[in-house]
C-alpha cells in the first residue's frame, strides 16, 4: 500500500469514526461540524473509487449541515 492509498485509508476510518460520533449530539453546532468533517473526509474515498453517487450524496449532505449550522 502506497503513501496515497494509506491517507486515504486514514481519512476513510477517521470520516467513518466522526460519522458515528455526529448523531448523538446532531442538535448541537459540534455535532453538524462532525457530519461535515465525517462526509468531508469520506468523500476522499469516494472519488478514488470513482463512486459518483456517493459523491453527490455526501456533497449535498455538507450542503444540508452547513446550512443546518449557519441558520
Amino acid at each position: 500500500m502506497d503513501v496515497h492509498e494509506r491517507m486515504i485509508t486514514i481519512c476513510a476510518w477517521v470520516g467513518m469514526v466522526l460519522m458515528c460520533l455526529a448523531p448523538f449530539v446532531i442538535d448541537s453546532d459540534i455535532g453538524k461540524l462532525l457530519a461535515i468533517a465525517g462526509l468531508a473526509m469520506l468523500t476522499f474515498q469516494a472519488i478514488h473509487h470513482r463512486l459518483l453517487n456517493l459523491i453527490l450524496l455526501n456533497c449535498i449532505g455538507m450542503i444540508g449541515y452547513l446550512y443546518a449550522f449557519l441558520i
